[in-house]
């Protein structure tokens, strides 16, 4: 059954991808985002390759005003909340930042949700929100302890977003928490293109692997893994778009959590000698000391979201890193080719 959806952040890396995944679903999607890091260049390349002519408002969510006039505007049935910062490393140098960012935003949204009668929502959280696991692979029901302030929004955001759904059961709400999202749309046209220097591991890679980097700096050899490097659980960003779907098509009642993750690990190392492999190019990099905030493993159980949501994360590591090549390769410089 067809919606109109409302994405936020929707310019940005995940939340463009959803945005297609959707359109092609047959939902109709308005498009909010302040462009902070994201590029005006993903709005037009989503319109192209839907063919439609998706709603975009350039609005910080911080302003409450004027996200309620973008609920006057539009029908809104769900929500779908990407926006927001995102980096670990930033987060621990900018914590105030985050906190302010994240949460008020949020609040916003979720105020204006209520006063439009939008009661439908699923949120971008993170496997951030576990901090440094007992268990692995990581159920839904672990300990959670962020260890960065990036983490402890997520987690806050996620303790509100139960808060409002005990306090009112019209509050439909899927908290997603997934792991480390990588690939690009196979057109080659829709891709990761953070502004500045990458705070991710893939991009900072490809960039180096396209000559606009010279190396990659790699934070500890000496984790307890099995090459010394860390390990993370990597997932197509479309497959995680298609988890989107499937957590707004089997929504219930109340607040629930899932993780989005494939349940199987990738070092550092292999992810340069894979992109190597792909891209036919030499990746150097350095080890140097470990950055603050980070952890040696984290990998998803993803079963409660294979089994409740009838999804599952189906690509591996070489087709992700293929199609962020794809990406790389065809716009070396990002969306600002086709922004110039």
């Amino acid at each position: 059954m067809s919606q109109t959806i409302l994405v936020t952040g929707g310019a940005g890396y995940i939340g463009s991808h959803t945005a297609v995944a959707l359109t092609e679903r047959g939902h109709n999607v308005v498009i909010v985002d302040n462009l902070d890091n994201s590029s005006i260049g993903a709005i037009e390349t989503i319109r192209r390759l839907t063919g439609k002519e998706i709603p975009f408002h350039e609005v910080d969510l911080l302003d409450s005003d004027a996200l309620g006039a973008v609920f006057d505007e539009h029908p809104i049935e769900s929500v779908i909340h990407f926006a927001g910062l995102k980096a670990v490393g930033e987060s621990v140098e900018k914590p105030l930042s985050y906190y302010q960012t994240n949460l008020i935003s949020t609040m916003n949204l979720l105020q204006q949700m209520e006063n439009h009668h939008v009661w439908q929502l699923v949120f971008s959280s993170s496997a951030t929100v576990y901090g440094d696991p007992e268990i692995l692979p990581i159920p839904e029901s672990a300990k959670t302890g962020p260890t960065n302030p990036y983490g402890q929004t997520k987690l806050m955001i996620e303790d509100i977003c139960r808060d409002v759904a005990a306090a009112d059961d019209r509050w439909q709400i899927s908290l997603l928490r997934y792991f480390n999202p990588v690939g690009a749309h196979p057109s080659g046209d829709l891709g990761e293109d953070p502004q500045g220097i990458p705070n991710n591991l893939v991009p900072f890679v490809m960039q180096v692997a396209v000559g606009r980097r010279e190396q990659v700096n790699v934070f500890g050899n000496d984790w307890d893994t099995s090459d010394g490097t860390g390990v993370r659980d990597y997932i197509h960003v479309l497959d995680l778009a298609s988890g989107h779907l499937a957590a707004l098509e089997n929504i219930e009642a109340g607040c629930d959590v899932f993780n989005l993750g494939t349940g199987n690990g990738s070092s550092v190392l292999d992810v340069i000698k894979t992109t190597e492999h792909v891209s036919g190019q030499a990746v150097p990099f350095e080890i140097i000391e470990r950055r603050e905030g980070d952890i040696a493993t984290s990998l998803a159980d993803p079963r409660k979201a294979n089994d409740k949501l009838a999804w599952r994360a189906d690509r591996n590591l070489e087709v992700m890193l293929a199609d962020s090549w794809h990406w790389q390769s065809r716009h070396p410089n990002g969306y600002a080719e086709s922004e110039s």
